[in-house]
């Protein structure tokens, strides 16, 4: 058995190739010898977001407080609130951050592939985060 403390890994700033506008990571934990998982609490501000990205194993995010908007490779940009659970497949193009109004925090959880549990890509524009 395994029990990290609240606060035990410290908070870090979202770095600006990964993201637009101020985000707060904080670790919740990391992949090990025996779990592939690694999990973290993100807090977008009003506005941020991710840039597209990929998880070679898929990602699930569990939405914890105010509002965001998440968005697929060819599809709508939807709303989630608290309480909504949203997968993306393994390899499926998306981002994901607040709504232009309100924060947003949820807990990412992913897998780790050969040592990768991610694959950034370009930024989301304006044009497409407006939608």
């Amino acid at each position: 058995m395994e029990i990290t403390r609240i606060a035990s890994k410290p908070s870090m700033k979202g770095p600006a190739e990964w993201f637009t506008g101020a985000v707060r990571i904080d670790p919740l934990f990391d992949a090990n010898g025996s779990r592939r998982g690694a999990s973290a609490t993100v807090t977008f501000e009003p506005g941020a977001r991710t840039a597209w990205h990929t998880h070679p194993l898929g990602q699930t995010l569990i939405i914890i407080s105010g509002l965001g908007w998440v968005q697929r490779e060819g599809g709508s940009v939807e709303e989630v609130r608290p309480g909504d659970v949203v997968w993306f497949e393994p390899n499926e193009r998306h981002w994901h951050g607040a709504s232009a109004t309100n924060a947003m925090s949820h807990i990412a959880i992913q897998e780790n592939l050969n040592g990768k549990v991610v694959d950034w890509m370009e930024q989301v524009t304006e044009e497409q985060y407006q939608h």
